[in-house]
């Protein structure tokens, strides 16, 4: 069998040659069995590591690491931790950042942030990264006495793409230093690592596609927004030296469907917040990545995008924090739901049009839901009174001219929280903004409800089990926007209208649901619910060892704000029609579960 690894002597030649080193997209071949070769390489102060220097260790543990890759930063604490327990025991830990965006001073400062107590060092033209043909951050060779490869692939199952597991998956690199240390052959050798492809320094071609003249245009128009300085994006893309280094992760997430956020079947319905890139988007991104990702003229670049500074509604006339002092938001393991109640001293009804939750620490924040707390201390939040919801990528809510949400005298603000941890401790406080008119301004009220079935009990193992939920309309509504809610075990959820003429049509298929986007899908043009309407929901789970995201699939899950619970929640807003009488008269949502 050929040698996998390359020499990094022969790379480096080929380097001074002028030649290219094509990266690879996928490793060639396993490379366990096979011996590393040695390496030299210096830690952001300048101090030179070899693996020689690590001669005395029973074991050595090289790990491809990249500053901004949500999977490397969340490993952050755990690697510590292992570092502590096996120092003793002849275990060294040295890591290699090989992506050209990351600079030795951001290295250093990855450093410093997450404490780390092992080497971090620079891969300059990343020669180590294709002497190891490793791919991506984070992945592991795990080294023997000889340092013949005997693991490669992930830490552990803790972390996907997205989400953290809140069940115990295997420790793969634990499991396998163990076995190695006590005499035995490793059980599992290889497993798949998962993460940001490795940013190689590029090798650009000439050609049509460039960031300057199409590639920064598309980031300004899709991507921006939430990749740029102080937002919930993992990384920037404001510039050609910051995106570079991401061009094979954001092809794969393109690829894949990923991003932009946007999970709705393009053939069904209309809606005017569509994230979807076109076609000839992905295309041109495409080919810029396989042209190695061209810079172009900055003649070129568009006019950089401006954002609005601060709150995205009008000026706010009441703005509440979720509480008196921050919260603490630990740098790993999963938090519960967090439930915040606030007094907002309401003598009188108010009508709201328009209001946006605020995450204090977008890095933190998953998603906000905001409603009242009724004065006889029952939360709303199952009886329709939803104020703000915030979810990545989600715009705040606003409502059209005449029309207003209804907030009775004496509500409270209830914020539901929930909050993922990053690899590094981290505190919020979060804030909602209010903007009110005067009663004698509304036409039409806005009014939150639901298709909901509490009464469900999903089998263990069951790849894909149906729920359902019916809302009935007794009075003319127009439908706004349509919210679906799910929890882990969520596979797909569709809305669908049933008219009083007997008439059927599906307003909105979710084929493939993903957790960590809380899209509120809003309607290009409202839609007529006459009274006698019916909005029926179907909403697929799986609670199978298949489901990367299963916390459990041993057990029964029923309704639960927990993640490791399930909900089925047809959300949606509508509006009452304009001749609508009694409009001072709050009302409630009349749901019917079947």
């Amino acid at each position: 069998m050929l040698a996998r690894f390359r020499s990094v002597a022969l790379v480096c030649g080929i380097l001074a040659s002028g030649m290219t080193v094509a990266a690879p997209a996928v490793a060639a071949e396993s490379p366990v069995g096979n011996k590393t070769p040695e390496f030299r390489l210096q830690d952001p102060d300048g101090k030179t590591h070899s693996l020689a220097d690590l001669k005395d260790a029973k074991l050595v543990v090289v790990l491809f690491m990249g500053n901004e890759c949500p999977l490397a930063r969340l490993y952050a604490p755990r690697l510590n931790k292992m570092v502590a327990e096996y120092a003793d025991r002849g275990v060294a830990f040295v890591a290699i950042n090989s992506n050209v965006q990351d600079t030795p001073e951001e290295i250093a400062e990855y450093v410093r942030e997450h404490a780390i107590t092992f080497p971090v060092l620079k891969d300059p033209e990343n020669i180590v990264a294709d002497a190891f043909e490793a791919v991506r951050t984070p992945e592991v060779f795990l080294l023997d006495a000889s340092r013949v490869v005997r693991y490669h692939g992930r830490i552990d199952g803790q972390y996907v793409p997205g989400l953290q597991k809140t069940s115990n998956p295997r420790a793969d690199l634990r499991e396998a230093i163990d076995e190695l240390l006590a005499g035995k052959e490793v059980s599992e050798p290889e497993v798949e690592a998962v993460g940001c492809f490795i940013g190689r320094v590029p090798t650009p071609t000439e050609g049509k596609v460039t960031y300057s003249r199409q590639i920064a245009r598309i980031f300004q128009n899709r991507c921006v927004e939430c990749h740029r300085e102080g937002e919930i994006g993992p990384f920037n893309l404001t510039s050609y030296d910051e995106a570079v280094g991401w061009g094979e992760t954001i092809r794969e997430v393109v690829d894949q469907g990923r991003m932009p956020p946007w999970f709705a079947d393009p053939k069904i319905g209309h809606f005017i917040n569509d994230a979807r890139l076109s076609d000839e988007e992905k295309r041109q991104i495409s080919a810029w990545v396989d042209a190695g990702c061209p810079e172009g003229d900055p003649a070129d670049l568009p006019e950089p995008r401006q954002f609005v500074e601060g709150w995205n509604i009008p000026e706010p006339d009441l703005v509440l924090d979720m509480r008196d002092e921050p919260f603490h938001v630990p740098a790993e393991g999963v938090i519960d739901y967090k439930h915040f109640v606030v007094d907002p001293g309401f003598t009188e009804d108010r009508w709201m049009v328009a209001c946006e939750a605020r995450p204090g620490n977008r890095q933190v924040v998953h998603h906000i839901l905001v409603f009242l707390q009724t004065p006889d201390g029952q939360n709303e939040l199952l009886r329709g009174s939803l104020l703000a919801a915030y979810a990545p990528g989600s715009p705040p809510r606003r409502t059209d001219p005449g029309m207003a949400k209804h907030i009775p005298a004496g509500s409270k603000i209830v914020f539901q929280m929930h909050y993922t941890t990053n690899g590094k401790p981290q505190d919020d406080m979060s804030t909602l903004g209010l903007k009110f008119c005067d009663a004698s301004e509304v036409k039409q009220k806005v009014e939150s409800g639901f298709a909901i079935n509490f009464a469900f009990a999903i089998p263990p193992g069951k790849a894909d089990h149906t729920i359902t939920g019916r809302h009935h309309f007794k009075e003319d509504r127009l439908l706004l926007s349509l919210t679906p809610h799910m929890h882990m075990r969520g596979k797909s959820f569709k809305y669908t209208a049933e008219f009083p003429d007997g008439r059927r049509e599906v307003l909105l298929d979710v084929p493939e649901w993903d957790f960590n986007w809380q899209i509120d899908y809003i309607l290009a043009e409202p839609i007529l619910m006459p009274a006698g309407s019916k909005l029926d929901c179907e909403a697929h789970y799986d609670n199978s060892p298949e489901n990367p995201t299963n916390p459990d699939p041993t057990r029964w899950v029923r309704f639960g704000e927990q993640t490791w619970d399930e909900m089925m929640i047809g959300w949606f807003t509508a509006a009452t029609l304009p001749n609508d009488a009694e409009l001072s008269q709050a009302k409630t949502s009349d749901t019917t579960v079947e």
